[in-house]
């Protein structure tokens, strides 16, 4: 998988090849985390504004992945990791990006990924003013710069949406299921592939909905309305707790909803599993807000409180066994 990394990295992949390696990286621990370290030093190398510091940069990150599967590849890359060590600690710690990643670039279809990782959120600004914000374990592609006609990104994961206004260059954000297209609004995107479903809500201005790869005729949502896609049907209605999009604040809202659906949410937003013995926990339902930064077990705790059960963690398992 390293190979696949490498020609990621190299711009050597195509959409699908791309699309089954975050799949897969979503449950490859190991992954994962190569991916996050290539991705640092990657970003690193667009930082620096002087053209002979990004030159050095960029072929400092070629060496790193034509050496990455030998031996000694820690000691050849102590150059470029001292030189990067200040700017990692920085973004792996907040992962908080700005114009920085999107500097001019010589090729416009050149395209970047950023991946957030479980606990963790992003904001980035794209090269057009356009502002992501994206929740834990989720992916964006976007090119350095966008085209003439359009401009397109990918969303795997949840992402909120506050889009520069250009009448002349629609904005299209692509999902495995759905399609959304504006000219300047706010709106937010839920399509996580475990979960089954893919949520649009829209805050601001308008927004036209169609199924990704067809020629379906477009809805049309109007502020506060939410278009919901499953099982092929994609269904409108009103935008009815506003709080769920309070996550980008670092802030998880739930308005009388069942615990499985809590639960499923928080298996996404911290990488982990959650195991119910008893069902009948299931049908309980719960109103609250959480941090982000209080973690799972604090979540569960308050939980806990209103719901009387036992909490058993199996840290070798990355598991958590709800019961009576």
């Amino acid at each position: 998988m390293e190979d696949t990394l490498t020609k990621y990295f190299s711009g050597e992949l195509n959409r699908a090849e791309e699309m089954t390696m975050f799949l897969q990286m979503k449950n490859d621990e190991q992954l994962r985390q190569e991916y996050i370290r290539l991705q640092n030093i990657y970003a690193l190398t667009r930082l620096a504004p002087d053209p002979k510091q990004e030159s050095e940069g960029k072929e400092g990150f070629s060496t790193f992945t034509r050496r990455m599967n030998e031996k000694k590849r820690q000691r050849r890359m102590r150059f470029l990791l001292q030189y990067a060590a200040i700017s990692l600690l920085l973004i792996a710690s907040t992962f908080f990006l700005t114009r920085a990643l999107t500097l001019p670039s010589t090729s416009t279809t050149e395209m970047n990924t950023l991946y957030v990782p479980a606990g963790q959120r992003a904001q980035l600004t794209l090269q057009d003013g356009t502002q992501v914000w994206l929740n834990a374990q989720s992916t964006l592609t976007y090119p350095a710069r966008f085209n003439r006609k359009q401009r397109e990104v990918s969303v795997i994961g949840e992402a909120y949406f506050k889009v520069a206004e250009n009448r002349k260059k629609p904005f299209i954000v692509t999902t495995q299921q759905l399609t959304m297209e504006v000219l300047g609004t706010e709106f937010n995107v839920y399509s996580y592939p475990q979960s089954g479903y893919t949520r649009t809500s829209l805050v601001e201005g308008s927004l036209m909905v169609s199924e990704t790869g067809k020629n379906n005729k477009p809805v049309l949502l109007s502020p506060d309305q939410q278009a919901t896609y499953c099982e092929n049907v994609i269904k409108l209605e009103k935008l009815h707790n506003p709080e769920h999009l309070l996550w980008r604040e670092g802030i998880y809202a739930f308005d009388n909803e069942r615990l499985i659906d809590i639960l499923s949410k928080l298996e996404l937003y911290y990488d982990i599993t959650i195991q119910v013995e008893d069902p009948e926990i299931f049908n309980v339902c719960y109103t609250g807000k959480f941090r982000q930064r209080d973690g799972i077990d604090e979540i569960l705790h308050i939980l806990q409180k209103i719901q009387s059960f036992k909490i058993r963690k199996i840290r070798e398992d990355n598991l958590i066994i709800l019961s009576r």
